[in-house]
């Protein structure tokens, strides 16, 4: 397991899950090293996969003393008769048609865990998207593009321009904006892919001609920011934006960040929180931007999102402070959900290891 995740950061996938594969024949559970004395004790429900397919909470967790326990989960099979003893459990599977059967297993091993779940496995599910954005848009402040999942045969007659993508992708594989007909069968020519996510372009460009993409956790429905990745590409990811190469845009990110509660949290806290409650989440990032008529631009709500401190601190000096509040977050919704286990039922076996 640990040469998954050594291979995995070195980017080679195929022997990284080959090693994943060969570790779950041994074993189920597997505990991140930390504190030898926690005051928290987290199990996250996992299943087979990279970065993707789960939420890297490990990242959120550096350091602090909260023990992190993984339990990998396969579809239709049952749950370890024992397993880690913990005080709050949480489902870090991400949503996919890959991953539907499991969610959907774990949904009816979890109905009566004795223990508080954090993000239920049918909430998983809301994350797709366009579910997400049939429970989204008509959010007052809130503008999302329409987007809808298609079959191959389905997609005629758009309403040019449009973005198009193979459902189940991330990071912008085989995202592309369509302006034309002709765009359309280029790219279905090269992307045999059988569904399709098709979704309204929305030009988000600032007045400067740059486009800012702002990466927000929601945690119990509050909002703390990640990063603003700033490019003059509309595809905008951190790792291509080249932050770390622009002093002028870390001074923007370094400003924004840090005026973040009392400006961006505030015009847009209205929406924040009825997105909270549509999605049913407890943690949840998202990816968005503001509209040329001051709404927020929601592209994206996915519980998988990666936010971590992992950035050179000598270069981005600001981050490590602002990425602690949300980190301190995380850890006081645990333990807001401990205090209410007094009251539980406990029917389950559980093994103190």
């Amino acid at each position: 397991m640990q040469m998954f995740y050594v291979l995995l950061a070195l980017g080679q996938t195929e022997f990284a899950l080959d090693m994943q594969d060969r570790a779950l024949r041994q074993r189920s559970i597997y505990r991140m090293a930390g504190t030898v004395a926690p005051s928290i004790r987290l199990l996250a429900l996992m299943g087979p996969g990279n970065m993707l397919d789960n939420t890297p909470f490990e990242f959120l967790l550096d350091l602090s003393d909260i023990r992190l326990d993984l339990l990998f989960c396969e579809p239709e099979q049952p749950l370890p008769d024992a397993i880690p003893d913990h005080d709050v459990a949480v489902v870090a599977v991400g949503e996919s048609d890959k991953n539907l059967p499991l969610l959907q297993h774990l949904g009816h091993c979890l109905t009566h865990w004795p223990r508080p779940v954090l993000n239920p496995p049918q909430h998983i599910m809301h994350c797709a998207r366009d579910t997400s954005w049939q429970l989204l848009h008509d959010i007052p402040g809130v503008q999302m593009p329409h987007t809808q999942r298609l079959q191959r045969a389905q997609i005629k007659d758009l309403r040019y321009p449009v973005t198009i993508r193979p459902v189940g992708t991330q990071g912008g594989q085989g995202l592309t904006r369509l302006n034309t007909q002709g765009n359309l069968d280029a790219y279905l020519a090269l992307h045999p892919d059988a569904w399709l996510y098709v979704a309204d372009y929305v030009d988000y460009r600032s007045a400067d001609g740059m486009f800012r993409k702002w990466r927000i956790v929601l945690i119990d429905g509050c909002p703390y920011v990640c990063h603003i990745a700033i490019a003059n590409h509309w595809m905008v990811h951190y790792h291509s934006a080249n932050m770390q190469l622009s002093v002028q845009k870390r001074d923007e990110e370094a400003r924004l960040m840090a005026g973040f509660d009392l400006d961006f949290a505030v015009r847009h806290g209205a929406a924040f929180r009825a997105i909270a409650q549509q999605m049913g989440l407890d943690y949840a990032v998202i990816d968005c931007a503001q509209a040329h008529d001051g709404r927020l631009l929601v592209f994206e709500v996915d519980s998988r999102g990666w936010i971590h401190a992992t950035d050179p601190v000598d270069i981005f000096a600001y981050k490590p402070a602002v990425m602690q509040k949300a980190f301190d977050a995380f850890r006081t919704m645990l333990l807001r959900r401990v205090a209410g286990l007094s009251h539980l039922n406990f029917c389950c076996k559980l093994l103190k290891v």
